[in-house]
């Protein structure tokens, strides 16, 4: 009987109770057993904790002894994981002093990215839990959802305080609840970066901008309801802003930017502003206020004139300026342009790009003026041709690039009077039709101390174009890239070889079709220093790569060999051998190459990354 009295397991059947019956007491006709007495086995199967309310949970919750107790409970179900994500870090009751610094040393180390289905409301509230007690989250990053609502950026805001960088990307659910939320609680956020997500509109900035005065960094991209008011609550509460992006919203205009930059003139040094509805009055802003302003990117600003860039550079206030970008600006022209060199004495990167108005004459009064200047960056202007380049090449440039400027073609005949560039190490051309060998030949002549080289897509070019170049560089090559320039062949890259074997560590000869194995036994016999070569989409074969396995340099650390259509499974025990020194090996494309070979490699070269 003491069995039975003591039994806890639960209600017992039918069959079981007639029996027991049958034993202890008098037979019966009808087994009779109440529903009260079911409903008390029952019962008894429940845990107990589980009927108490909430806030009886929530007080047990935060007395937890410590982080893993906590994430052990916020997996029992739903509902503990909400009571749980719903304790701040500061209500917590600690017992040890062990306790109490683990908390004061939660500064925020962590960084967790959540993206698409992956993102939701209870992963946010199963981080908040579980980096409370593992060194606290440092920093958020939502993309690509709609499941995310302000529940779970509630549990981020009172389980992470240490919270410092957060990043919304595509987040249409996310509004401005969310990030009052986040407001109340992170106040050390440092970089906020909001990308289309059209719900959040300008109190949800002006509340993280009045809450968190630490803050360094923010950007906004496309964001139809953020405008002026926005950027005036940063430029009253946020003192200590460095870098700012405002990129495709419609309702930010002048009021704003000129608000932010006369505000934070002595510390703003970092500006972003793309496609937006400003005019030249924000320019002359920028140009008078931008005093500490470092790097400056202005992209698409299609209502600003030619008077808004001349004030800009006529100011004077650009005095840090060191990183200029402008792309797709109708207002820079020449008369800009070179208001823009006189006005900032210590420019030193400048890129140009989609501004159709300057041409040779804007072109060499900026780099005449800008006696800073080191790299210069032109793509798709069109009205600039060889004699602008020629004249660019007078100033102190170290770094030349040109891309896709059509106005471009060979000359007739070289330049009598043209004066040496002893200070470029850098040459890039690409895609520029009209470049061909006089172009080449020239940039041989005037640049003697060139290092590093790319010529790509450039089929107006040929051996004996090139070869002046190689040449007259003195210092050496370094790096170069011929990359699709199809009229190339096996000298070239010989002469290449014997001459800057001893100085050439990164080649890439990608698209040559008249590239055979020839060039590899050249780069195996000379190129002692090489580390990254490029032979994709060349006509090499399995002899080719013989040879290089057994050529002298000691560093090959990255080779590609895709889209090479004659590299068989007979290259394997080559490129084991080349393995040796390699970190890494794209073979992809490679369509006689087998499976089978494939993952022989990969067990054999474990300790580099093979594409395939």
């Amino acid at each position: 009987m003491p069995a039975l009295v003591n039994y806890r397991g639960g209600s017992l059947c039918s069959k079981d109770s007639a029996r027991l019956l049958s034993v202890y007491g008098p037979p019966c006709k009808r087994q009779r057993i109440s529903d009260s007495y079911i409903l008390f086995f029952e019962q008894e199967k429940k845990p107990s904790i589980e009927i108490l309310p909430d806030e009886i949970l929530y007080e047990i919750f935060r007395r937890l002894p410590n982080g893993q107790a906590r994430s052990a409970s916020a997996c029992v179900s739903n509902r503990w994981l909400t009571v749980l994500s719903n304790v701040r870090a500061s209500e917590m009751v600690h017992g040890s002093s062990d306790d109490v610094d683990m908390v004061q040393e939660n500064d925020g180390f962590l960084t967790r990215c959540l993206d698409g289905k992956k993102a939701t409301d209870c992963r946010l509230q199963s981080v908040a839990v579980g980096t409370s007690a593992r060194g606290g989250l440092g920093k958020l990053s939502v993309r690509g959802s709609n499941k995310v609502t302000k529940l779970g950026f509630t549990a981020i805001a009172r389980g992470c305080p240490s919270l410092k960088v957060l990043s919304l990307w595509n987040v249409p659910s996310i509004g401005d609840e969310s990030l009052i939320e986040i407001s109340k609680e992170c106040h050390s956020l440092e970089k906020v970066d909001i990308s289309h997500c059209h719900s959040i509109s300008n109190k949800g900035i002006a509340a993280i901008a009045e809450s968190c005065p630490n803050l360094t960094s923010l950007t906004i991209e496309s964001c139809k309801n953020i405008g002026n008011e926005s950027l005036q609550a940063v430029a009253r509460h946020c003192p200590n802003l460095q870098s700012i992006t405002i990129k495709d919203c419609p309702n930010v205009g002048d009021q704003g930017v000129a608000t932010l930059l006369s505000s934070l003139s002595s510390g703003l040094k970092k500006v972003k502003l793309q496609s937006l509805n400003i005019t030249d009055f924000s320019l002359a802003v920028i140009g008078h206020y931008g005093k500490s302003i470092t790097n400056l990117v202005l992209t698409g600003l299609q209502i600003a004139s030619q008077k808004g860039f001349w004030a800009m550079g006529n100011a004077k206030g650009l005095q840090s300026l060191t990183s200029l970008t402008v792309v797709s600006c109708y207002g820079i022209t020449d008369l800009s342009l070179e208001a823009i060199g006189n006005g900032c004495g210590f420019l030193k990167q400048m890129l140009i790009k989609k501004c159709c108005f300057v041409s040779d004459k804007g072109l060499i009064s900026f780099t005449e003026a800008a006696k800073s200047l080191e790299c210069l960056q032109l793509e798709e202007c069109n009205r600039i041709s060889q004699h602008g380049i020629l004249g660019a090449l007078k100033s102190n440039l170290k770094s030349l690039t040109i891309v896709k400027c059509m106005g471009i073609k060979d000359l007739a005949h070289e330049t009598p009077e043209l004066t040496q560039c002893a200070s470029l190490r850098s040459l890039t051309v690409k895609d520029c039709i009209g470049f061909g060998n006089t172009n080449l030949a020239i940039f041989g002549t005037l640049c003697p101390q060139l290092q590093n080289v790319e010529l790509s897509g450039l089929c107006g070019i040929t051996d004996s174009g090139l070869y002046p170049l190689l040449e007259n560089c003195q210092a050496g090559l370094v790096k170069v890239n011929i990359s699709n320039c199809v009229n190339l062949t096996d000298k070239v890259v010989v002469d290449l070889a014997k001459i800057h074997g001893g100085t050439l560590k990164v080649l890439n000869l990608e698209g040559g079709r008249r590239i055979t194995d020839e060039s590899l036994v050249a780069i195996a016999d000379n190129c002692v220093l090489l580390n990254d070569l490029d032979v994709s989409k060349c006509c090499i074969t399995d002899n080719g790569l013989s040879c290089l396995s057994e050529g002298v340099q000691i560093d090959l650390q990255i080779l590609s060999v895709s889209g090479c259509s004659k590299v068989t499974n007979e290259s394997v025990p080559f490129l084991k051998k080349l393995g040796q020194t390699l970190v890494g090996l794209n073979i992809q494309q490679c369509n006689l190459v087998s499976s089978s070979s494939v993952d022989s490699l990969v067990e054999s070269l474990w300790r580099c990354d093979i594409l395939y």
